[in-house]
């Protein structure tokens, strides 16, 4: 059971200015909607019409042209001249969901357009991540010419000089922060790297792959080869979705563009292998969110490649055959079972060492190093550490004689720019702000630790150390409307930069008596003008004495699902904390 704990409740930062707020008024008026969502959406960056017409109703008419990014037009050349050529053409790949589907989205694109096109997946424990010399060797063996890596590559300077030295050029698409080094590549699509300009930076590697596909899309020797013309990129979008939505990205701009309308495709048609994944997961075709996709699909398509070879995800996804497709899915339902035994025994091991033996409040962070781990369950283990705890994670194992590991953060702590003001004590790393991937030599794990608890106790202050709840709005519950609701949920879909939004209702009356439900689960309902509304907070059993202390008038923090009562649409509370 995950520990009771404090959240200190944050407001929005800055009053809105005066023009705001009548860009708030205005967007009341034009929209027919609560004054409370459309300031919601104002600080959400929605200031117009238009925009909020784009927000609600996006079209592919609304994503950037895709040679605004550095590199394209010689990518796309290149590319072009390998088909024309008939030369073989290789997407390497990752083995996470990002990796598989971008691989998936670029074999698919190239294969349906005759290209002599070939994938490789990495092994997780053989041949770690990314770009590998052995991996160009074995490209090499298979008489590849040229070689695009999707959602890796942007740190690999040797082995796309050791391409080189082979006779194979090479593309990279990439998302990832680049180092002080570019690879020397043919052409390299990154909007991190310095001289991009493109306007939205915070694409996942498949949505890189996607723009590829885009601007080859429009290449007047490959637009006539294209079986739905002008809505061919359509059908690729669930791809982008599953990969977006998996790699936590912000769900703002472009990607909201594309995981809104992705959304919509996997709903109502998907490709044979996704469709497969959705049933044997237990889902409901129609009503897929991406919160499901993130706590459902997305373990699946992992653990394939966290417990074995990930290629098997790219299989999967790539079935054309419904009935292949779901005796594939049945495989990776049964290696999720399995990576989730493998998951709690490692947590379990990995708690009792943090109980036992770490004194998290003066170290600042969780640095855990055991040889025997599972190389594939360490990032999700870590990432159960920060819950548990709050407090950056790194979980590490033994692979060929290296402490290999991931590394989670909490908000506000940047732990990819934390690993690299240590770098001289790492083999490598990579990553993002809130997660990265490290090696480090076993000789030289205390040296590391040392330096990495230095900076976390520099960096983590005051509030970083205690979790917040960021509250978008006061909301008196005379205001929850069917409508309110409605328009609401038209927010979706909910991620990073695009919360489900939070609410603060004051002085509401407890009404009845609470209970405990489920597991651990505060179940009660509240009153506020006459009308009673349910409240569940998940998790929260242990807020039952607060809400039992005698008192009947409580502060709640809380999101809004719907709910149904009596074949009508009813606000449900989703209780986040109470004072």
């Amino acid at each position: 059971m995950t520990p009771l704990r404090e959240y200190r409740w944050t407001f929005p930062k800055t009053e809105l200015l005066p023009e705001d707020l009548e860009r708030t008024k205005k967007l009341t008026d034009e929209l027919g909607i609560s004054p409370v969502l459309a300031e919601i959406l104002v600080r959400r960056g929605v200031e117009s019409f238009d925009q909020a017409k784009s927000y609600f109703r996006p079209t592919l008419d609304d994503l950037l042209d895709p040679f605004l990014m550095d590199g394209m037009d010689r990518a796309v050349e290149r590319i072009v001249q390998a088909i024309s050529t008939k030369q073989k053409i290789l997407v390497y790949g990752d083995y996470d969901v990002d990796g598989t589907n971008s691989t998936a989205l670029l074999w698919t694109f190239l294969n349906s357009i005759h290209a002599d096109v070939e994938y490789f997946i990495p092994d997780r424990i053989k041949d770690g991540y990314g770009l590998s010399i052995p991996g160009i060797d074995r490209a090499h063996q298979r008489g590849v010419q040229l070689l695009i890596s999707v959602d890796c590559g942007i740190t690999a300077i040797k082995p796309v000089e050791h391409a080189r030295e082979l006779g194979i050029e090479t593309i990279v698409s990439d998302h990832h922060e680049p180092g002080d080094t570019i690879p020397d590549a043919y052409a390299v699509l990154d909007p991190l790297k310095p001289t991009c300009r493109y306007p939205y930076k915070n694409l996942c590697g498949c949505s890189v792959a996607f723009k590829l596909v885009q601007a080859l899309s429009q290449h007047p020797v490959i637009h006539p080869l294209l079986e739905d013309g002008d809505q061919s990129l359509y059908r690729y979008l669930d791809f982008v979705t599953l990969a977006t939505t998996a790699d936590i990205v912000n769900l703002t701009g472009e990607n909201r563009v594309l995981v809104k309308l992705g959304l919509e495709l996997l709903n109502t048609n998907p490709r044979p292998g996704v469709h497969a994944l959705i049933e044997t997961s237990g889902l409901k075709l129609g009503s897929i969110t991406s919160g499901q996709i993130v706590f459902v699909l997305a373990p699946r398509i992992n653990a394939v490649g966290r417990l074995g070879d990930a290629t098997r995800a790219v299989e999967l996804l790539t079935s054309e055959s419904f009935t292949v497709a779901l005796e594939r899915a049945k495989v990776f339902e049964d290696e999720n079972r399995n990576r989730r035994k493998i998951d709690e025994d490692t947590f379990l091991e990995a708690q009792e060492i943090v109980e036992k033996y770490l004194d998290i409040e003066n170290e600042g962070a969780i640095i855990l190093h055991q040889e025997t781990w599972h190389p594939g369950v360490i990032g999700i283990v870590a990432s159960r550490l920060v819950e548990r705890y709050y407090r950056p994670t790194i979980m590490m194992t033994t692979v060929d004689g290296v402490a290999k590991g991931s590394a989670r953060s909490v908000s506000g702590f940047d732990i990819y720019q934390a690993l690299k003001r240590c770098e001289d004590k790492l083999v490598q790393f990579g990553g993002h702000k809130y997660a990265a991937g490290l090696s480090v030599e076993l000789d030289r794990l205390d040296e590391f630790k040392e330096a990495f608890h230095a900076i976390a106790k520099e960096l983590l202050t005051g509030d970083l150390l205690i979790p917040e709840i960021r509250i978008d709005a006061e909301l008196p519950l005379k205001e929850l409307t069917a409508k309110f609701v409605r328009i609401l949920s038209q927010f979706a879909p909910f991620g990073p930069g695009n919360m489900r939004p939070v609410f603060v209702a004051r002085n509401v009356e407890l009404y009845g008596s609470p209970r405990i439900v489920g597991k651990n689960h505060l179940k009660f309902k509240v009153k506020a003008n006459g009308q009673v509304f349910d409240a569940i907070g998940f998790n929260l059993g242990g807020l039952m004495e607060k809400v039992m202390n005698g008192r009947r008038n409580i502060d709640i923090a809380f999101s809004l699902d719907e709910g149904e009562f009596a074949g009508e649409t009813v606000p449900q509370l989703k209780i986040r904390d109470l004072k």
